[in-house]
């Protein structure tokens, strides 16, 4: 009978839910749509070069922590994992605090919402929101395979 490796599913889903938020947010985001969109002010661009920039480091630091051999892998799985979710939970409350400070999930020369898949709860589903539910998803399976 083969063993299931609980750890090393955790570590692969864990390092997919990284890679979104560390390195995935530089090709999004360090372009014309965001960085370098003349319609920003230089000051919020210098925040988004800001995120993106704290967001790698915390990824490089959290691809170590998944990866690097030694003791108290669970732990250091767990403290990725915590990470992700402060990544990924502030992203929602952004989204959920837009009403309050004037935010939009895109502007009009930016990444537009696509024709919806399953247009259940909407016909146009905006890109950032559906990529952040399904990381948030993994990020769930990787918390489920670490109880295991």
């Amino acid at each position: 009978m083969l063993a299931f490796d609980h750890l090393l599913l955790a570590r692969v889903l864990l390092t997919l839910v990284t890679a979104g938020y560390a390195f995935a947010t530089i090709l999004a985001d360090f372009n014309k749509t965001h960085a370098t969109n003349p319609k920003w002010t230089p000051h919020a661009r210098f925040h988004v070069v800001w995120q993106i920039s704290s967001y790698a480091g915390l990824g490089l630091m959290a691809l170590a922590l998944i990866w690097w051999p030694g003791p108290l892998a669970l732990e250091r799985l767990w403290l990725a994992a915590i990470m992700g979710a402060i990544v990924y939970g502030a992203f929602f409350v952004a989204v959920f605090a837009m009403p309050v400070y004037g935010g939009a999930a895109y502007d009009d020369n930016g990444y537009q919402p696509f024709a919806a898949p399953v247009p259940l709860v909407a016909k146009r589903w905006d890109v950032n929101i559906t990529i952040f539910c399904v990381q948030v998803t993994l990020l769930g399976a990787s918390v489920l395979a670490l109880t295991a």
